[in-house]
């Protein structure tokens, strides 16, 4: 039969690593909540962006036919 101390050795290493992959999984269920919350954000303000973007529009559409013309850069395509 082999040596108790081996197999407490063993053991106490199993113990170790079963703890270690509890933490690592609350860690990563963590990062998979703050990813989900920085996903949000990003919508959010790529949406507040595109709403800034049609009220400038908007108000460039409401200025004088000379006044965009002056500057060709004013209605560049935007992505």
């Amino acid at each position: 039969m082999a040596d108790p101390k081996h197999f407490d050795q063993i053991t106490e290493r199993v113990e170790r690593l079963l703890l270690r992959h509890e933490e690592l999984q609350r860690t990563n269920s963590l990062l998979v909540e703050q990813v989900h919350a920085l996903q949000a954000e990003r919508d959010s303000l790529k949406s507040r962006l595109m709403a800034a973007r049609a009220r400038i529009d908007a108000l460039l559409d409401r200025l004088p036919p000379g006044m965009t013309d002056a500057n060709p850069d004013t209605r560049k395509e935007r992505s």
